[in-house]
């Protein structure tokens, strides 16, 4: 069969309930091409011979950053060394554990982590990474030897990636030199581009985008440089998750993190500001009208004490989000939307924060994520020739579907926004039945294909690490 265009249609899925991008529609046919693009949809469809039938279809959800290697490090930090435990003291724990890390324990630690993802119905990874040299600081002979382990590890488990390699070249404001546990982070901007190069030529259709790591790491003149030379994709930074890294960026630049950006870079929806906590109502505002979207890690900014994310002002402005993982010490996405929303609640005393009047808070904040995090990971930004927004199920974007499990008691009976609200704030991850990354099935029944080899790969690697640390 062929469309109006000449597309063959080379698979296709019957979608019982759908969330398109204009809403819920019953008995619906999605085609997809040969590059795992949705080309065809029809709704009121007659379930087709042979053909496999999903009950309740929604768009995947995009996680749009993410340190794979830390979720080998998950709970390590949970000792109470004194009552100034921080941010900054987690930070030095991560530091000596990285100094231990392989390329061989990275490519396995996030195979594992990306098979846990689609488990929870991400479909496509933004990696932030920034491991790029030997132990003692010296590049390997070929420069991607880390960046490639990840890759192989998206490979592995079949996520869809954004590899975002990371600039650093400082410990702080003021260009302070980097201390020694961060040497295998640094590099000068010509290494650092040649990096790019390097990975934008060995793997063709692979988005790769830049990511200076954060204002304190990469001074304005080498961000500006980085621009310079990567006009086009995702541009991705840690900004303002501290109200220490506020206050020291004050002090050296004259201004706070997200309003410098705003005022002397050209911010737009290219970019992702990661975190992005502490904002006064001018950034907040600004931020918003820019176009670009802010990164939010509600659980890993919980664990870490960074603070909450000003939300309803945020939407009041239109500010576009996405949500993400961070240091995967948890990795469940209903539980980053939930997290979100009660944290909101907490600190206003009030219910249903992340949400406009008259909407389904779970569903809203749903459909904002997918769209939200599909942009800032570059997912055919711009381009749906049906004018649709990313992450949605539209023509143009990818056949990236979860199933939820319509039988579930936290689901069943519930229509239309309803279902996203039982699945966000009860059902959870166990709802989740089947999942496809532009049109392969990478979930069945609840189980990755690859579980028991990934799962006992990820055991050695972590018992190995652990007796690595204790010598």
């Amino acid at each position: 069969m062929q469309n109006m265009t000449g597309i063959p249609a080379t698979s296709s899925l019957f979608g019982a309930q759908v969330l398109l991008a204009d809403g819920w529609a019953k008995n619906v046919r999605i085609s997809w091409d040969k590059a795992g693009l949705v080309y065809k949809i029809e709704p009121e469809a007659t379930l087709g011979r042979n053909e496999t039938r999903a009950e309740i279809l929604i768009p995947g959800m995009a996680n749009l950053h993410c340190h794979s290697f830390q979720r080998a490090m998950a709970a390590m930090a949970e000792f109470c060394h004194s009552q100034t435990d921080s941010f900054w003291s987690w930070r030095d724990l991560m530091y000596r554990f990285v100094a231990h890390l392989t390329p061989q324990d990275v490519g396995g630690i996030a195979a594992f982590v990306y098979m846990q993802m689609l488990q929870n119905g991400f479909t496509s990874i933004g990696e932030f990474h920034y491991l790029h040299h030997q132990r003692d600081g010296t590049p390997y002979d070929d420069p991607a030897e880390m960046a490639n382990q990840v890759i192989v590890g998206a490979k592995t488990a079949g996520i869809e990636l954004t590899l975002l390699p990371v600039f650093y070249a400082h410990s702080n404001f003021g260009d302070i030199a980097p201390i020694p546990s961060q040497k295998r982070f640094v590099h000068d901007v010509e290494a650092y581009q040649n990096l790019i190069e390097h990975l934008r030529q060995n793997n063709p259709g692979l988005t790769v985008g830049i990511a200076p790591h954060s204002m304190r790491a990469a001074n304005p003149a080498q961000i500006l440089d980085l621009l310079t030379a990567n006009p086009n994709g995702p541009v991705h930074i840690h900004v303002a998750e501290q109200l220490v890294e506020v206050e020291a960026c004050q002090n050296h630049l004259g201004a706070r993190p997200v309003q410098y950006l705003l005022e002397h870079l050209e911010i737009d929806a290219r970019w992702c500001l990661v975190h992005a906590t502490h904002m006064d109502a001018s950034e907040i505002n600004g931020l918003a009208t820019s176009g670009a979207v802010a990164g939010l890690c509600p659980i890993t900014e919980a664990n870490l004490g960074d603070g909450i994310f000003e939300g309803p002002q945020y939407l009041q402005a239109s500010g576009r989000y996405g949500i993400g993982s961070d240091s995967c010490v948890r990795i469940d996405l209903c539980e980053e939307l939930r997290l979100l929303e009660y944290s909101q609640r907490l600190r206003d005393q009030a219910r249903v924060r992340m949400a406009p009047v008259g909407q389904h808070v779970g569903a809203s904040m749903y459909r904002q994520a997918a769209s939200g995090g599909a942009q800032a990971l570059g997912q055919t930004l711009g381009q749906s020739p049906d004018g649709q927004p990313v992450g949605t199920i539209a023509p143009g974007n990818p056949a990236s579907f979860v199933e939820l499990d319509s039988q579930h008691p936290d689901l069943h009976s519930r229509k239309a926004d309803a279902i996203l609200d039982g699945w966000i704030f009860s059902a959870g991850r166990q709802a989740i039945s089947n999942v496809w990354v532009k049109g392969s099935q990478v979930i069945t029944n609840k189980k990755h294909v690859n579980i028991i080899e990934l799962t006992m790969n990820y055991n050695s690697i972590l018992m190995q690490l652990l007796t690595r640390m204790d010598q």
